[in-house]
């Protein structure tokens, strides 16, 4: 295995800084919630540490985000870094690392790391956002990294002049597939259903000369050498297959919590998953805040920066208040 020699260097730098004292809050999770929960934790006065498998969350692998506040247009990636930046100037240590456990013991949270040890603090907010679905056809795995991608914001220049196909009718496959029509010469969108669910603002694909919908459709099977080569589809309403030549395929149907973790910890979920919160972002065990898309205070379909970010916010202020009562405050 490859050592990731950033994540080492890293890890040793929060280590020196942090050692194996008492922290206020631990935020697992990088993305726009833990990252504002972290801001607003550390203007809080408290001692914070973020541990997260990468910086950015989701926005790493984002396109063209439009209208967020302040910004008309900014491209994911950028958002990510400026975010990062702003926090990092608060002194917040950030360690790149894997939670795999998270405990009670005694008045404070045990959060056990896949390679840095634990760590311990009076409260943790959970912000780990999603995970993006796969198809669960054969060939994904195969294909994964040789054809098969789900990041087009990655991915899309390695697909110049090239026929690709793209899966899903939201606004991320929307985005991917307009997104691609600047280098692939063609693109499938291939949608399971009759319309599409993105917003309104992204329909304009419709009338894409580079852009072919393959309306009630799924896909059955990828196949390939090496490399990628063919998708099997078949239509939903008629039952009819076909194959679709193409040199790559970009999954985009959405994404879904880490359930089983949260399960795991003695977290309450919501039937698909979600971390229970309330208002103030608690969840069923006190001193433990959830903020993002990983909560069932995310409105479905409606996924927002704006609103991942307030949450974290709300979740350092509620972290704020327990550890004020924790001291008679």
């Amino acid at each position: 295995m490859k050592l990731d020699l950033r994540r080492i260097t890293l890890a040793q730098d929060v280590l020196e800084a942090v050692g194996s004292q008492l922290l206020d809050v631990i935020i697992v999770g990088g993305g726009p919630a833990g990252l504002a929960a972290a801001m607003y934790a550390t203007r809080f006065g408290l001692n914070t540490l973020i541990i997260t498998e990468d910086v950015g969350g989701q926005l790493t692998k984002a396109g063209l985000i439009e209208d967020y506040l302040g910004f008309r247009s900014v491209q994911g990636p950028e958002l990510a870094r400026v975010f990062e930046s702003h926090v990092r100037k608060y002194g917040v240590s950030i360690l790149l690392d894997k939670v795999e456990d998270i405990r009670r013991d005694g008045g404070s949270f045990v959060i056990k790391t896949e390679n840095s040890g634990d760590f311990r603090s009076l409260t943790a907010i959970i912000a780990v956002g999603e995970r993006r679905k796969k198809l669960g056809v054969p060939g994904e795995e195969e294909f994964n990294a040789r054809g098969v991608s789900y990041c087009a914001p990655c991915d899309a220049p390695l697909f110049r002049d090239k026929v690709v196909a793209v899966v899903g009718g939201g606004d991320a496959a929307a985005q991917a597939a307009l997104l691609l029509t600047n280098y692939a010469s063609k693109i499938y969108l291939i949608h399971r259903r009759d319309r599409l669910r993105a917003q309104p603002h992204y329909q304009k694909l419709l009338n894409h000369e580079k852009i072919e919908i393959l309306w009630n459709t799924i896909v059955k099977e990828l196949r390939g050498d090496k490399a990628l080569r063919e998708a099997v589809v078949k239509r939903t309403d008629t039952g009819e297959e076909g194959v679709l030549k193409i040199d790559g395929i970009f999954i985009e149907i959405g994404a879904e919590p880490p359930a089983e973790f949260f399960k795991r910890i003695g977290l309450i979920t919501t039937d698909e998953g979600y971390v229970k919160v309330n208002e103030a972002m608690e969840t069923n065990i006190p001193g433990l805040f959830a903020a993002g898309d990983c909560t069932s205070a995310m409105p479905r379909g409606f996924k927002q920066i704006q609103i991942a970010a307030a949450h974290g916010a709300i979740a350092a202020y509620s972290a704020y208040n327990y550890i004020l009562k924790l001291r008679g405050g």
